[in-house]
C-alpha cells in the first residue's frame, strides 16, 4: 500500500501528514523514552482545587469534600480531567460508610462459604484455584443474597459522582469480590478492559483511534473492605501512563514492565475507602506478603451503557430483589438521589439493542429503558406485582 500524503496546516505552515501512519500505530508509538517523558512528571495540586492531598502523584479527596455537593459539576469536570490527561487515578477517603462495608462483607463471606460448600470456588488472577477467595458477578449475587445492603452499598454518592463524571447518567455496575491471603501473587502490570484483554497479537489491527476510545467506555475502581497497608498489596499505579497512545501494545514489551517495576507506587487504604482509575492506567495487584491480613476489596468494573459490559448479568433478576427496599427506601424518605443511584446500579440502562417492530419508540427517540420502567414505578407507587407485569411486558417486547 501506498501512503497518500494529505496537507495540514500547523501555525500558517503547511506540512504533510502521513494517512497510514495516523490512522494505525506505528512503531515510534511503542518508544520508550516518549513514555518515560509522559510519566515523569508531577501532579500539581493547584490544577485540582477539589482535592485535598496528592500522595505520590495521586490526587485524594474525602468524604467530606464530595458531599459538599455545593458544586458538583464543577468537581466532575475536575475528575475528568484528572482521569484523562492529569495522574489518571483518584482516592476517595472514607468514601463508603464503615457499618455498610461490614454489613456488604457479611455477606460476601457468607456468599464465598455457599461457594464452598457447592465446589464452585475458582481461581483467580493472584494464584492457583483455591489459594484465594473471588467472587465473579459479585453486584448480582449480593442484590439476591441481601437487597438491603445492595441497596446501601450502591445508593452512595461518591461513587455515583465519578461514575456519571467519566460514563454519563446510565453507567452499568459490574463487580468481582477478590480476598488475596498472605502469600497471594502479585499481577503482571496491564491496562484493562476492553482493549486490555485483546490478544496481543490483534491489538495492532484495531486504528489508533479505537485505542484512544477504549478507555472512555469503562472505569476501573476498588472499595478498601478492610485495612490495607502497603504490606498486604494494594494495587501497584503507574500515575500518567493512561495517556500513552500505545500503551496497550507496549505493556507486553519487557522494557516497559521493567520501568513499571522500579516506578510505579502504592498508596495504603483505610476500610471504607475507594480508588478509581482510567483503564489504560498501568497498574497490578500487589503482592500479599503479610502474615495476618486478608485482602478484601470489591473490584468495580463500571461500564459505558454504550459498550458491553465483562460480565452478562440478569438484571431483572437483580431488579425485583431490590424493588421492595427501593419503595422503602422512598417511604422512609431517604433522599431521590441516593434511591435513583440504586436504580441505575441495579437495572438495565440502555434500550438498545432491542426488537424496534414490537418495541418502538413513540414519541421519542428511543423505547424506554428498564432503569426509565423502575424510575416510573416508583414515581407512580407501584406494586412489586405491578412492576412484575411491566417488566414482563418489556422484556416480551424486546425479543425478536
Amino acid at each position: 500500500m501506498i501512503a497518500v500524503p494529505i496537507t495540514a496546516r500547523l501555525s500558517g505552515v503547511a506540512a504533510p501528514i502521513n494517512t497510514e501512519s495516523a490512522a494505525w500505530l506505528a512503531d515510534s508509538d511503542f518508544d520508550l523514552d516518549e513514555f518515560r517523558a509522559q510519566v515523569e512528571c508531577d501532579t500539581d495540586p493547584a490544577d485540582y482545587p477539589f482535592a485535598d492531598d496528592v500522595r505520590s502523584n495521586v490526587l485524594v479527596y474525602s468524604a467530606t469534600t464530595l458531599a459538599r455537593g455545593s458544586d458538583r459539576r464543577g468537581l466532575q469536570a475536575e475528575l475528568i480531567r484528572a482521569l484523562d490527561r492529569g495522574p489518571g487515578v483518584v482516592v476517595f477517603t472514607g468514601a463508603f460508610d464503615a457499618d455498610v462495608v461490614d454489613r456488604a462483607s457479611e455477606a460476601f463471606f457468607a456468599i464465598i462459604e455457599a461457594q464452598r460448600k457447592a465446589g464452585e470456588a475458582g481461581g483467580d488472577h493472584f494464584g492457583a484455584p483455591g489459594a484465594n477467595d473471588r467472587i465473579w458477578n459479585a453486584a448480582q449475587k449480593l442484590a439476591l443474597h441481601d437487597p438491603r445492603v445492595f441497596a446501601d452499598y450502591y445508593a452512595n454518592d461518591a461513587l455515583a459522582i465519578i461514575c456519571q463524571a467519566w460514563l454519563g447518567p446510565r453507567y452499568q455496575v459490574t463487580s468481582q469480590v477478590n480476598v488475596v491471603n498472605p502469600g497471594g501473587k502479585a499481577q503482571v502490570p496491564h491496562r484493562d478492559y476492553h482493549l486490555g484483554f485483546v490478544p496481543e497479537e490483534h491489538l495492532a489491527e484495531y486504528p489508533a483511534h479505537i485505542h484512544r476510545t477504549s478507555p472512555t467506555l469503562t472505569l476501573q475502581g476498588a472499595v478498601a473492605h478492610c485495612d490495607m497497608p502497603v504490606d498486604s498489596g494494594p494495587t501497584m499505579l503507574l500515575p500518567h501512563s493512561q495517556r500513552f497512545t500505545g500503551g496497550y501494545v507496549a505493556f507486553h514489551r519487557p522494557g516497559f514492565l521493567d520501568y513499571f517495576a522500579s516506578h510505579h507506587v502504592q498508596l495504603p487504604l483505610r476500610k471504607g475507602d475507594a480508588v478509581f482509575f482510567n483503564p489504560a492506567l498501568y497498574h497490578a495487584a500487589g503482592a500479599n506478603v503479610s502474615t495476618d491480613i486478608r485482602r478484601m476489596a470489591n473490584l468495580m468494573q463500571i461500564s459505558s451503557p454504550f459498550g458491553r459490559a465483562m460480565e452478562a448479568m440478569d438484571r431483572t433478576a437483580m431488579v425485583r430483589a431490590v424493588y421492595p427496599v427501593l419503595r422503602a427506601m422512598q417511604a422512609a424518605g431517604r433522599p431521590p438521589r441516593e434511591v435513583e443511584n440504586v436504580v441505575v446500579a441495579t437495572a438495565e440502562g440502555y434500550a438498545f439493542p432491542t426488537n424496534l417492530d414490537s418495541d418502538q419508540p413513540v414519541g421519542s427517540l428511543a423505547p424506554p429503558s428498564q432503569v426509565d420502567t423502575v424510575l416510573d414505578a416508583l414515581a407512580r407507587h407501584l406494586t412489586e406485582e405491578e412492576l412484575d407485569i411491566a417488566l414482563r411486558a418489556q422484556n416480551e417486547r424486546r425479543i425478536p
